[in-house]
């Protein structure tokens, strides 16, 4: 952004009550959180803000679980953040949202009790269409989602109510 465009921007520097703004970054954010014990299964991890995500919350001893539809572009992340943060504890499991048989496949291997689900979205992809036949950005960004959402949440209840303490769910974009 050119020098005079930031003069238009002045409410991205102003901070909030929290003490951030609209340009703090996760690193800032989370400086100090200790994530050990913490569970993230995270979508889209492998490009964009589910990759930083990933990032800074292995940064923060959260174990990692990266859904990823390219199991080798998911491998070469999670060997580069070992690279940067060899304490990280981060895995790499098959996940195209773009197809429902991947999201039950992917709901129904372990998955820890105790996890936060973190999804995020594709954006701007030429028009092409899922493995079922439906607009490849809605399929991945709705519908599955959705479909994983809705087939991790009694697992997510379950953990809450025998540890006594409750999972998220973040969709960002």
């Amino acid at each position: 952004v050119h020098r005079s465009g930031w003069k238009e921007m002045w409410w991205l520097r102003r901070k909030g009550l929290s003490g951030f703004s609209g340009s703090s970054t996760a690193e800032e954010v989370t400086e100090g959180v200790d994530g050990s014990g913490l569970t993230a299964i995270v979508t889209g991890a492998t490009s964009g803000i589910g990759a930083e995500t990933a990032r800074v919350l292995a940064l923060r001893s959260v174990h990692v679980i990266m859904g990823v539809r390219n199991v080798a572009a998911g491998k070469n992340f999670k060997d580069a953040i070992l690279r940067d943060i060899p304490f990280a504890k981060i895995d790499a499991m098959e996940l195209d949202l773009g197809s429902m048989a991947s999201v039950r496949k992917f709901a129904s291997e372990t998955i820890p009790q105790g996890f936060h689900l973190i999804c995020s979205c594709i954006m701007a992809t030429p028009f092409s269409l899922s493995k079922d036949d439906i607009e490849l950005q809605f399929a991945t960004n709705h519908l599955g989602h959705f479909l994983l959402t809705n087939l991790l949440l009694d697992t997510m209840k379950k953990t809450a109510h025998n540890s006594k303490r409750e999972g998220r769910i973040v969709n960002v974009s």
